[in-house]
């Protein structure tokens, strides 16, 4: 079972980020400060809802309390905060509680420490789930997630081969060291630098390809039930992680698999589709299931390989509504099938509903998460970034999907233990499949009626 915390926000990246200056231990460092006043105005000047301030600083005092018991700091008290109308003089009276908070704490807390618990504090004042402080290490593996981390590596998107139990090629990352050694799609790695691989987990096969940037891994391929004569030696190469998968299924059907909305998402699917269109897709399934999101921008421009104009979807701040449109971009149409289900959240239901509400594909699975709100990510002086939500989002035809989600069009129930991407095994897919073979085979009657 999938944990819903997993899932990303759709953001929009606001500030830059600074170094971080010495601090004294025991005293509120500048930067500290600054990150208290920054977030506060945010929270309360952004959130798409009225904050209410006085819970503000009674949930920074009930956290630093919280934090302090469980640093040890026994019989902590700390003096309740009164909220004025002024902001200044709230951010001043969060400052103070700090102060007090690492007076009382001496040597088992610092100021810093107890900033960050302020920090958290801050935004659990909203109960928002999505309204949250990230530390350092939480933003950099934010970025990551959405931007795609690098390793060192052959290239190779591997499964286990259920007939076999051999490590099997799923996809090949194009112009990467494996595929320059001639590694296919649909491959079966039977050894790893002579080491058999029946019976590995994905885990184990996993750590024998990564390694060392410049160091060599040989593989033994089976290809088409048949074993290559010699092995292939891999030189592994810095490697990016991909958000776009492709290839080509029976019948001419491509099929595209977006695992997050990152910043190079748009560009990879542009790259993708046309790769399938050139090996002469004659349909295509987007496959969005599991996705739980990302940059709005990206869900834009994915949107826009298959809407050619019009609205892609509205974003409603608490005063303003702003409308973001097709950016003129979009392939040739041909029948298109998308698949989503209780995991397709945030941007991937930004897409998925302005492709239903354009009628330009056919929504095929299961009903949608559920996230029809906007975060904004507002990074602080040394790395950490608060995450608010300060709009939601409407489909073109102005749908409010929060917590009620986007009901496919052909509604398909998720087989049990399915492998996405492999027709027989993925009954979601399968049905997609039958109904983009329909919708060819309507269209070849209505070429030949039409036809002089």
């Amino acid at each position: 079972m999938k944990s819903i915390a997993t899932i990303l926000s759709i953001t929009i990246l606001a500030a830059g980020i600074a170094s971080l200056p010495a601090r004294a231990a025991g005293t509120l460092s500048a930067t500290d400060a600054g990150e208290i006043s920054s977030a506060y105005a945010h929270l309360t000047g952004d959130y798409y809802k009225p904050v209410n301030v006085q819970a503000v600083l009674d949930s920074v005092r009930v956290r630093m309390l919280a934090w302090m018991h469980k640093a040890g700091v026994t019989h902590a008290a700390l003096p309740a905060m009164k909220a004025s109308r002024v902001a200044g003089a709230n951010t001043g009276l969060i400052d103070r509680e700090i102060r007090l908070a690492a007076r009382a704490a001496g040597a088992k807390a610092d100021a810093h420490q107890l900033a960050y618990a302020a920090l958290d504090g801050m935004m659990g004042a909203v109960h928002d789930p999505y309204t949250v402080f990230l530390t350092p290490k939480e933003y950099a593996s934010l970025n990551s997630d959405l931007n795609g981390g690098h390793f060192g590596g052959t290239g190779i998107v591997i499964q286990i081969d259920d007939a076999t139990k051999y490590v099997g090629v799923s996809n090949v990352i194009p112009k990467g060291p494996a595929d320059k050694a001639g590694i296919e799609q649909g491959d079966l790695i039977t050894a790893i630098d002579g080491a058999s691989t029946k019976g590995l987990t994905l885990a184990a096969a996993s750590k024998r390809l990564r390694g060392k940037i410049g160091t060599a891994v040989t593989l033994s391929i089976e290809r088409a039930g048949t074993m290559l004569p010699k092995p292939i030696t891999i030189v592994r190469a810095k490697i990016r992680e991909l958000s776009v998968y492709d290839k080509m299924l029976p019948g001419k059907i491509g099929y595209v698999a977006l695992t997050v909305f990152g910043s190079d998402t748009g560009s990879e699917l542009t790259a993708a589709l046309s790769q399938l269109r050139k090996e002469g897709a004659r349909a295509l399934v987007m496959d969005l299931r599991d996705n739980g999101g990302g940059y709005l921008n990206a869900a834009v421009d994915v949107s826009s390989e298959f809407i050619p104009s019009g609205p892609i979807v509205s974003v409603e701040h608490a005063k303003s509504l702003t409308t973001l449109e097709a950016n003129g971009t979009a392939i040739t149409p041909m029948p298109l099938a998308v698949l989503v289900n209780k995991y397709t959240a945030s941007a991937s239901e930004i897409t998925s509903g302005a492709i239903q509400d354009s009628d330009v594909g056919t929504i095929v699975g299961e009903r949608t998460f559920g996230k029809g709100v906007v975060q904004t990510i507002y990074p602080l002086g040394d790395g950490s970034a608060v995450k608010i939500t300060t709009a939601r989002y409407l489909t073109p035809s102005n749908r409010n999907i929060n917590h009620r989600g986007i009901t496919p069009d052909v509604v398909v129930a998720e087989n049990k233990q399915p492998r996405f991407g492999d027709p027989p095994k993925d009954a979601q897919l399968e049905r997609a499949i039958q109904l983009l073979d329909q919708r060819l085979t309507s269209l070849g009657a209505a070429d030949a009626a039409a036809a002089p």
